[in-house]
């Protein structure tokens, strides 16, 4: 099976264009391109037993029977599996396939064994593969001779039967068991249906004709009826084949292309070949010419008809039609360009925009969209066009000359009309004219989505005016200028969970409620939603994680993932070991369904690309994650169960950010971290509650030791500062300073990552500060300065220490007088040594027992045990 599609322009005439051209030679010319399988292009397709895509044997070793639903086991199999899960519910599917025995039972969907006697005639006893005569005469002779041994009497029955030919249904390959022409399934199924035509065997025809060497006649009421069901009538459905005999020469050329392009599909879904020769018999009884003539009627077929139908009339509708003809059918395909979003189709519908010449240069633009090296990363953009041109078409429809159909009749008025009506819309929050929710109900115009149709509008009349195509037909520039611009929408800054919400967010209760209620077969919700919690990622980052994502590195866990927004893949955070135990627990989930599913662990390079969280739909390979849809809905429905109010996942990230911010990481820190675009997506942050304001406005800077004025308050609540003011504050220090020992730096080469020119000095730069959060680390550096003073030799060396350390000890008096009048003074002396800031750092969450660091020369084998 190849591995690549072939290309869909694969005729090249420039003589003609495609739609002058046969459809069935465009399928015929690439079906029989090189990387096709043979089997695709037979009437009569044979699968192999073990196809990749369309295998049908039951999984168990040594059983060759086939498998009788969408999973893997044939119907003894099933049947024990579902009594091995009643008795031990651990049961999994690894085990039992493991411990299976090969079913032994005539497999009707298999082809019926011939007579081992007359080769020629179909086995109507299969246990013993004797035709009907000759397992009558074997009856006869062990009735008479009950000690006859099977084997002596196979031994005289040297004359055979001759054969009565192929079934004569048209569609049929199986042996006739009869003079009557039909096979046995389908003699069984002509009576059933009541004999049409009352073809008939003679009485006693055996006997008084087969027995003696002459021919049987066959009695007929109605010939030509009964040669009509023959040539009908379905075929026998045979495990792993595919009967496309007796279809037109097209519908069977679009079935086999459809089979060949399924193969080609990465994340494919299965099709049991029953399943497929169920809509080939539909398709024979309704006498189609081609299968985009039941395009109308897929919603009256049943699920799994539907499903097929839709995949092949996808695949179909990119080769039948070329660029211009979608045009001209009102849609665009998005594979013309090489361009497929994920979990969309790829034909969008233009045709709810009513003016033929508005759709065009909405289809032009589009066009250029996905021809544009870079192409759009989501189709947010296009749907914003789509919707800006069925709300301006709409209002034309109604107010414009001949329903602005003529472009030329058009001028600035009925579009200043639009936007006056369109902002009326909006500032009533009045339904859409043309555009429609999911539900089929008119949307809402706000002022958001008011200014999508605005700016989207815009640019497409925009690009009309620099292409020429508005002066090609013969739109006016005035109607184009006359929409104004919207300007970009105001996204209003996601806020961090309130406590009570965090806490019923992380309650174990209902976390419990969220896998049990919302996620019955355990896709793992419960693990995404913690992994989110705990480590701030995007939705999408922790949704796509691959199953390897989570290691150890000296005891420490990480998680790797790709934060593919900023273009950072395979990056690694530091996690708890909660967390890390949570998505083992996963991990080891994922692979055991990988190994019920295929039998057999992944190989290594199945398994760098299996999903942690992988999807139960069109998955066989489990590289596909389910989808932020699918988590979305669960996690909605969960917070509607209690009632704690309308809250979106992502907000977690803002919580984890602002708690990060309260306990002192700078906004470098964060941006680092949550990787973010830019130090201005990290802002966001420090427009926090009035919580962290407090802590804000309680922050004291006081000039360093290495300052003109060492304890000169440079910062300080006590100065009247408004809530904007402390929000500015907030962000003008993280984004001026750096955090140094004991302090902060604001050197602005230094802040931005360049290396110190003092070789860090800091302590004796004029550059560097102190906060409050950091004096009782300079109480303890006067502490050691004072022993070294008091230890010294003579008074001389001790007057010049003092002298030393006088500038640092008029800053350590300066921040004390400082606290101290602002009531601050006790909390200060009540912090650790290390300041809040350093504690986002991993080196202040190592330690080492003093006892191993001081054995560590002398062991070689390991390093010290750390504690977190």
């Amino acid at each position: 099976m190849s591995d690549t599609l072939l290309p869909l322009h694969t005729i090249v005439d420039p003589a003609r264009r495609r739609e002058t051209r046969d459809r069935l030679e465009v399928l015929t010319a690439l079906l029989g391109g090189p990387h096709v399988e043979p089997i695709f292009r037979e009437a009569l397709i044979h699968v192999p037993a073990d196809h990749p895509v369309f295998g049908w044997l039951c999984r168990v070793e040594d059983c060759h029977h086939s498998r009788t639903n969408a999973r893997d086991l044939c119907h003894p199999h099933k049947m024990e599996w579902e009594r091995g899960r009643q008795a031990n519910p651990q049961l999994t599917r690894r085990e039992f396939l493991r411990d299976a025995k090969p079913a032994k039972f005539y497999d009707r969907m298999g082809e019926p064994p011939v007579c081992r006697i007359c080769l020629v005639r179909p086995a109507r006893h299969h246990g013993l593969e004797l035709c009907l005569a000759h397992n009558g005469r074997w009856k006869k002779a062990s009735a008479t001779e009950p000690a006859l041994a099977f084997e002596n009497w196979l031994a005289t029955q040297t004359e055979p039967f001759h054969g009565y030919g192929d079934c004569i249904v048209a569609s049929c390959q199986s042996l006739s068991s009869s003079p009557l022409g039909l096979c046995r399934v389908h003699e069984i199924r002509y009576e059933a249906e009541g004999s049409p035509g009352h073809a008939m065997r003679p009485p006693k025809w055996f006997n008084r004709y087969e027995m003696v060497g002459r021919p049987v006649p066959i009695l007929y009421g109605d010939k030509a009826a009964f040669l009509r069901w023959c040539k009908t009538t379905h075929p026998v459905s045979r495990a792993g084949t595919i009967n496309l005999q007796g279809l037109p020469p097209l519908v069977r050329a679009e079935f086999q292309w459809a089979l060949f392009t399924h193969t080609q599909r990465g994340a494919h879904s299965y099709w049991p070949t029953w399943w497929i020769q169920q809509l080939v018999n539909l398709v024979r009884e309704r006498r189609v010419g081609s299968l985009t003539e039941l395009a109308e009627e897929r919603s009256q077929l049943d699920s799994r008809k539907r499903f097929i139908l839709h995949e092949a009339l996808t695949e179909l509708r990119i080769v039948y039609f070329t660029m211009e003809e979608t045009k001209e059918a009102g849609y665009i395909e998005t594979e013309h360009f090489g361009v497929k979003f994920p979990q969309r189709h790829s034909n969008w519908d233009l045709a709810e925009v009513p003016q033929r010449w508005l759709r065009d240069l909405l289809w032009e633009h589009l066009a250029d969209r996905l021809r544009s090296p870079k192409g759009p990363r989501s189709t947010g953009p296009l749907d914003n066009d789509r919707r800006a041109c069925v709300e301006l078409g709409a209002f034309l429809e109604i107010t414009a000359p001949e329903g602005g159909h003529d472009p030329r009749l058009l001028d600035a008025e009925h579009m200043e009309r639009f936007v006056a009506d369109h902002n009326r819309r909006i500032r009533e929050n009045l339904p859409a004219l043309g555009v429609r929710s999911h539900k089929g109900k008119p949307s809402t115009v706000t002022e958001h989505t008011g200014r999508f149709i605005f700016n989207h509008a815009r640019v497409i009349l925009r690009f009309a005016l620099d292409t020429g195509r508005a002066e090609e037909i013969g739109l006016s520039r005035k109607f184009i200028v006359a929409l104004p611009t919207a300007g970009t929408p105001t996204v209003k800054a996601r806020r961090p969970f309130p406590d009570p919400v965090a806490r019923a967010l992380a309650d174990q209760t209902n976390l419990e409620m969220l896998a049990d209620r919302y996620d019955p077969n355990n896709h793992g919700l419960r693990d995404a939603w913690e992994a989110l919690v705990f480590t701030g990622r995007r939705a999408n980052e922790v949704l796509k994680l691959r199953v390897d994502c989570i290691t150890i590195h000296r005891r420490v866990p990480f998680l790797w993932h790709d934060q593919t927004k900023v273009g950072n893949l395979d990056e690694a955070i530091r996690i708890p070991e909660t967390l890390y135990l949570r998505l083992q627990k996963r991990q080891q989930i994922t692979l055991e369904r990988f190994e019920d599913r295929h039998g057999r662990t992944p190989t290594p390079k199945e398994r760098a690309l299996l999903a942690l969280f992988p999807s139960r739909s069109r998955n066989p390979k489990g590289t596909v994650p389910i989808s932020y849809t699918f988590f979305h809905t669960g996690f909605s429905g969960w917070l509607e169960d209690l009632e704690i109010g309308a809250w979106v996942p992502h907000q977690a990230r803002h919580t984890l950010a602002t708690n990060l911010l309260k306990h002192g990481a700078g906004l470098h820190h964060i941006k680092k971290y949550l990787g973010q675009v830019s130090q201005r997506m990290a802002e966001h942050y420090a427009k926090v509650a009035s919580s962290e304001l407090d802590q804000v406005l309680e922050r004291v800077w006081v000039g360093g030791p290495g300052s003109a004025n060492p304890g000169q308050l440079l910062v300080s609540p006590a100065e009247g500062l408004t809530k904007a003011e402390a929000e500015a504050m907030a962000m003008d220090l993280a984004r001026r300073s750096t955090p140094a020992e004991g302090g902060f730096c604001t050197f602005q080469p230094v802040v931005r990552g360049d290396a110190c020119p003092w070789n860090m000095d800091c302590h004796n730069c004029d550059k560097f500060v102190m906060s409050g959060a950091d004096l009782l680390y300079w109480h303890r550096k006067a502490e050691q300065w004072r022993t070294l003073a008091e230890r010294a030799p003579d008074d001389a060396t001790a007057d010049y220490l003092h002298q030393v350390f006088e500038p640092t000890a008029r800053a350590i008096d300066g921040l004390e007088k400082a606290l101290a009048a602002l009531g601050l003074l006790e909390e200060a002396l009540a912090l650790d040594l290390r300041r809040p800031q350093d504690y986002f750092h991993r080196l202040w969450s190592l330690a080492f027992r003093a006892s191993d660091l001081a054995d560590a020369h002398d062991d070689t084998s390991d390093f010290p045990e750390m504690t977190e």
